[in-house]
């Protein structure tokens, strides 16, 4: 059986041959999913497959040739913190790297909720852990 853990290097995969399919059996039908840019757009979570399916157009429209590298998962228990590495290149070209923090919370092996942090200081307050 899968650890959660494991789980997030699937998922990882599935984004980097760009397979949705594969993405969205990781995700609960209810899954609430929060990119980063759900603050700078003033938007909402998204929910569901819907929403994963919403957010996957927006990224790779505004990307091309992107990449996630994970560099490390903390499991804890039904939570998992994942240091993510994110690589691509602008509409234009210009090349774009961003470290980022993946929380995620998983129920019988889906993700049921999904969220994107900047710093690895609010991506662990939010999984109930101090640095």
């Amino acid at each position: 059986m899968l650890d959660n853990a494991e789980l997030v290097y699937q998922a990882a995969d599935a984004f980097n041959l760009g397979v949705l399919s594969a993405f969205l059996a990781l995700c609960d039908r209810n899954v609430e999913f929060i990119s980063r840019l759900v603050p700078l757009e003033r938007g909402k979570p998204r929910r569901g497959h819907g929403g994963v399916l919403s957010w996957w157009e927006a990224l790779h429209r505004a990307y091309r040739d992107l990449n996630v590298e994970i560099e490390g998962v903390q499991e804890l228990g039904e939570v998992t913190v994942a240091r993510v590495r994110l690589r691509g290149r602008r509409e234009r070209g210009a090349p774009m790297q961003q470290t980022q923090w993946h929380v995620v919370r998983w129920r019988h092996k889906k993700a049921i909720r999904w969220r994107v942090f900047l710093s690895e200081s609010e991506a662990l307050a939010a999984a109930g852990l101090t640095e």
